[in-house]
Order: C-alpha cells, then sequence, then structure tokens
C-alpha cells in the first residue's frame, strides 16, 4: 500500500521511470553492437551501421518504458498522459530509424556498385537513382510521420487525415501558395526517372563547364572546373537546353586551329600532328585529321581533329597540339606564318599650292 500511495504522489515514478530507461538503453547497446558485429562478418563490408546506433537505442528504450507502463499502477488520466506521450515519442523515433535505414541501404548499394572509374555509366546512374529516390522516401515518410502525430490528437485529427490524403481544402489552398515548390520537386521527381544527367556527368550550364556534383529534390551542384560551385535549379534541367558530354559516353572530339599563309603544305603538317599525337598518352587513337577548311584574301584556315577518352583529356590534348604545331612551323617554316602584303605608292606626294 505504501508503495502504491509513493506512485500516486510522484515519488518513486520519475525514479522507476529513469532506471527502466536506463536498463533499455544499455540492453539496447549491447543488442546493437552484437548484431553490427554479425551482420559485418556476413555481408563482409565497410557499411555505416552506427548510423542507426541512436535511433536504435530509443525504440527499445520506448519499449521497455512501455512495458512498464503496462504494470504500473498509475490514476486513468496520468496513464493516458503519459501513454500519449510515449506515442508521439515513439513515431518520431521510428520515422527517425527508418531514415537512418535508408541512409544506409543507400551506402550499401554505393559500395557494391562503386564507380571506382569516372566513366562507369552504369555506376553513376545508380548512383543518382539511389541518392534521388532516398530523398524523396524521406521527404515522404516526413509528412506520414507529421500527419500520424497529429492524428493522436482529437482537436486536429482531421488536418492530419487531410495531409495524410492529401485532400480537403487546405491541402488546395497550400497546393496553390506552393505551386512553385512543388512545380520544383515534380522536376527532381522527372530528373530522377528520365536521367537527363547523372552525378559525374560533364556538363556546360550558363557557358560553365563542370561536373554534377549532388543532385537534391530542388537543386542540382555543379563543381566547375576552377573548384567554384554553381547551385542550379532542378527544374532549370527540365525547361532550358543544356550540353551533357558524358550523357551515353565521355569520348569526346576536339578541334584546334590555324591560320597560316598560303604557301603552307598541308601534308607535312598532317604527318607532325600524328607525330605528336603518337606521342602522348592524352590521344586514345580514333581520330587524327587535319584538313584546310577555309579561306580567306589573308590566310588559310586549317583544322587539326583529335580525339579523347574523356574532356580533361581533350582539352589537354587540344592545348598540346596547339603548342607542338606553332613550334613546329615557327622553327621549320617560319614562311608560313600568315602574312600582311601591302602595297605603297613610291611617287612624289603633291604639295599644296
Amino acid at each position: 500500500m505504501s508503495l502504491w500511495n509513493s506512485l500516486q504522489g510522484g515519488y518513486l515514478l520519475p525514479v522507476i521511470v529513469f532506471l527502466v530507461a536506463l536498463v533499455g538503453y544499455r540492453a539496447a547497446n549491447s543488442l546493437f553492437s552484437k548484431a553490427i558485429a554479425s551482420i559485418r562478418r556476413s555481408i563482409r563490408a565497410s557499411i555505416p551501421l552506427e548510423l542507426m546506433a541512436w535511433p536504435f537505442r530509443a525504440l527499445v528504450t520506448l519499449v521497455a518504458l512501455g512495458i512498464l507502463l503496462h504494470y504500473l499502477p498509475l490514476l486513468p488520466d496520468t496513464r493516458e498522459v503519459l501513454h500519449h506521450t510515449l506515442l508521439i515519442i515513439a513515431i518520431i523515433a521510428v520515422s527517425w530509424f527508418i531514415t537512418r535505414l535508408f541512409r544506409v541501404f543507400e551506402q550499401f548499394i554505393l559500395q557494391r556498385y562503386a564507380s571506382k572509374v569516372r566513366e562507369n555509366e552504369s555506376a553513376r546512374k545508380i548512383s543518382t537513382h539511389v541518392s534521388l529516390a532516398r530523398k524523396i522516401l524521406n521527404v515522404l515518410l516526413i509528412l506520414f510521420a507529421v500527419s500520424s502525430v497529429l492524428m493522436t490528437f482529437d482537436t486536429v485529427r482531421q488536418v492530419g487525415l487531410s495531409i495524410l490524403a492529401s485532400a480537403g481544402i487546405a491541402g488546395v489552398i497550400l497546393g496553390f501558395a506552393a505551386q512553385k515548390s512543388l512545380t520544383t520537386l515534380i522536376s527532381g521527381i522527372q530528373i530522377a526517372i528520365t536521367q537527363p544527367i547523372s552525378i559525374d556527368d560533364v556538363v556546360v550550364v550558363e557557358n560553365e563547364w563542370g561536373r554534377i556534383e549532388e543532385i537534391t529534390l530542388t537543386y542540382v551542384v555543379v563543381q566547375l572546373w576552377d573548384q567554384r560551385r554553381l547551385i542550379v535549379p532542378i527544374n532549370w534541367f527540365i525547361d532550358r537546353p543544356f550540353q551533357n558530354w558524358s550523357r551515353t559516353s565521355p569520348e569526346l572530339l576536339g578541334t584546334v586551329f590555324f591560320y597560316t599563309d598560303y604557301t603552307v603544305n598541308p601534308e607535312t603538317l598532317r604527318h607532325e600532328l600524328e607525330r605528336v599525337l603518337a606521342s602522348t598518352p592524352l590521344w586514345d587513337g580514333r581520330v587524327a585529321k587535319l584538313h584546310i577548311t577555309n579561306i580567306t584574301d589573308k590566310s588559310v584556315e586549317i583544322r587539326a581533329l583529335v580525339s579523347a577518352a574523356n574532356s580533361s583529356n581533350v582539352w589537354e590534348l587540344r592545348c598540346l597540339v596547339r603548342e607542338q604545331l606553332i613550334e613546329f612551323i615557327k622553327s621549320n617554316y617560319p614562311g608560313w606564318l600568315p602574312k600582311l602584303t601591302m602595297e605603297m605608292d613610291q611617287g612624289k606626294i603633291p604639295r599644296e599650292p
């Protein structure tokens, strides 16, 4: 009877709750450590399972507190308040645990299909799909958790049902108010499905060259060639044209233009181009051509066409070919350099009267 009175007075209840929570936490910690060791022995992969540690401990502790609440001799009002509080915390903890589970699953997939080579198109597509799918599921899970918490209150249960079902006047008003945000969100989902861009794709956006570093539901991060980051709204890639240099293959062709005198011998330059390309690993051996593409009244336009395995190599190769051929012309055939011919009248200039 004295224990009952102490509980009713609220003296022992906080102590019991604390002790049960502590025991649940220690049990969860031990159980989680053993589970991690067992899983890692089975899959033999360095997956960050520690991300789920705190949510798992919270869930086990809540289970222990729920069992304790069932057996404690409490007043009905007190039991109802505690039960409602534990229910809300449990919804939050479960949502937290599932979001971390999505993160661990993402890392597992990415490690299994890791793109050890930048040009691995299949691995890059899988990485983009998994990353965007996790973010979409997180948004849906948060909406579901918020709806579930609201539905535990009688006064706002209808609001929770409206959010969960995406219906009602409030949902319509919110949809009109957030029309641009919803359009951006839908664009993100469309990007995930149609895949016009993938992680590590080489793109030209707003006349800036770079690689796709991150894709979210609302924006894309492009790492530019000089290590700047260009933040682009996700719907930009739906509404406007852009260049994707590695959509199906990273291999590219590069051009180098020269302007020479009419006395140039294209065959000699062609042999020199082949020699330069054969001496560098930047060339992938596919294309090596040199043509006269245009003439003017002052010079001849010569185009060298080369190929490389990726955009970085083709840039370096173009610079190398430009430097080597210019040096070759200067050292061996300086007469091929473009000239400006002027004719001056040697007659006497009439004097003014």
